[in-house]
Order: structure tokens, then sequence, then C-alpha cells
């Protein structure tokens, strides 16, 4: 179900990130199966849904990441440009630019052999242009943007010496790094302690970018999202306003979702 009133969500808007009827097939099994929906330009958009809905999968397949032996079928439009069937090494020279990733799991995307600072500064570098002094000051600014505690120490450590909340943030300084025109953030903040996440969120409020942001916390998505898509068992079952979705969720999987938020909220002392 689609509130009518809220921000266009499908392949009638002009421009922005344009998902039609995306499929995505393993070993026969359907994982996704007809998504829509779009990221306007510098919009941010939700994606909501309990575990194994697909939410990870919808972002791995939006950055041609998804898993060997995928079939990916529908299309994904990037302000015009198909996606889906481009050359793997066009479509790499997108990502950083184009559209950048923050990763759930921080180990998916830093190199283990390679000091952190020196992997913000890779994006700066080839995106951006910036000559290694250059790099290497923006990427000590990155750092201390996400609230690193001493980012010049920082940067010269490798991953396995940092703590796992704090390799989510320089996983989230190297998304930012190539100053992406789209961005896909999957569960970005779910390693972070409340003060961080609250800084965290902030940043992203000051991001220009377009953005799809993956989250199961509705507290999170009410703050930086304008409109939202539920997916349940790979398929959008409902999408609109943040607003309405949360005030008058429609489908059994949104009411669940609610649900769940409101009865949590009671537990902790929070607002129903």
């Amino acid at each position: 179900m689609t509130d009518p009133a809220a921000a266009p969500a499908g392949p009638a808007a002009a421009g922005g990130l344009e998902v039609v009827g995306l499929s995505v097939r393993i070993t026969g099994r359907t994982i996704l199966d007809d998504v829509t929906f779009t990221v306007p330009p510098g919009r941010r958009v939700g994606v909501i849904g309990a575990s194994g809905s697909g939410k990870s999968m919808t972002s791995l397949a939006l950055m041609g990441l998804e898993p060997t032996g995928a079939t990916v079928s529908g299309s994904i439009r990037l302000d015009g440009t198909e996606l889906i069937g481009m050359p793997e090494r066009e479509r790499a020279r997108l990502r950083g630019a184009g559209i950048g990733m923050v990763f759930q799991e921080p180990g998916t995307a830093l190199d283990p052999l390679r000091r952190v600072g020196a992997q913000i500064a890779e994006p700066l570098r080839l995106h951006r242009g910036l000559d290694r002094r250059a790099a290497r000051a923006a990427a000590t600014a990155l750092a201390a943007d996400v609230g690193l505690p001493d980012p010049e120490s920082m940067l010269r450590q490798y991953p396995h010496q940092l703590s796992g909340g704090q390799r989510q943030r320089i996983c989230i300084a190297m998304a930012m790094a190539g100053e992406p025109a789209y961005l896909v953030a999957d569960e970005p903040t779910t390693a972070l302690d409340v003060t961080t996440e609250a800084r965290i969120l902030e940043l992203f409020e000051r991001v220009s970018a377009g953005m799809l942001f993956v989250t199961h916390d509705l507290a999170v998505l009410s703050r930086i999202a304008d409109t939202a898509v539920v997916l349940d068992g790979g398929r959008v079952v409902e999408q609109g306003s943040v607003a309405s979705l949360l005030a008058a969720p429609q489908h059994p999987a949104t009411v669940a979702l609610v649900e769940a938020a409101r009865a949590t909220a009671r537990r902790t002392g929070g607002a129903s």
C-alpha cells in the first residue's frame, strides 16, 4: 500500500536513484521480488522490515555486490544511467562518487592489512583528486567528524586494533570521503553507543546526498528519513511518508514493527 501524499516512490520520479521491478534469485530461491522505489536527489528514504525481509540484499544489489551466482533482474537507474548489466569496470567507477555504501558489517569493507587512515584517504585521492598530504588532512577531519578520539593516532591503526564501534565509524568516514551523490547506509549506527549514534545522525542530516537508510530502529527512521519502504519476504508491502506509516500502518508487517517498537519503548521508559 502506498501513501499518495508521499514523495515520488516509483519510476515517474525525475532523476534520482530509481529502482524498478528489482528481483534477486539465488539457486532458485527468490530473495527480492519486484522491488520498486525511488530515492530522489537530496532526499532520505528509509527501508525497514523484519530480519530476513531483504533489506541488506537490496543494499548490496544497488551496489552491484550481490553474492556470486545471484541472478538480478529489473532496473536500477542512477540519475538516468542503467546499472544492471553495466560492465563491472564501469560499475566500480561509480562506487564511491556516484553511490557510496556504509556496510552493516565493518569487516566487509575494511582491508585488515592496511592502516585505516590509508583506507579513508584512498577515495579522497581517487574521487576528489587530492594529493597525499591533502588526503591525509581530509581523512583526519573526517575521522573527527565521526567522533573518533585522537584522530591522528587512530588513523595509524589497523582494523583489528579498533573496537567494533570505531571500525563502523571508519566505514562511515570512508563512504562519505568520495562525496557520493547517493549514499546507501545499511544499519550504520547499530554498533554505536547512544551518544555517538546521535552525533552520526547529525552528520547524516547535514549530508546533501540522496540517502537510502536501512534500519530496524523506528525512532532513528523517524529522525533521519522523509519517506520509507517496508519490506516483507523480499517484497515491498507498504511505502509512504514516515509519519503516516508510524501513525497508521496498514500492512500487517508494518503493524508488527510499530507495535514491537512501542512495546520496547514502554519497557525502557521511552515514549510510546
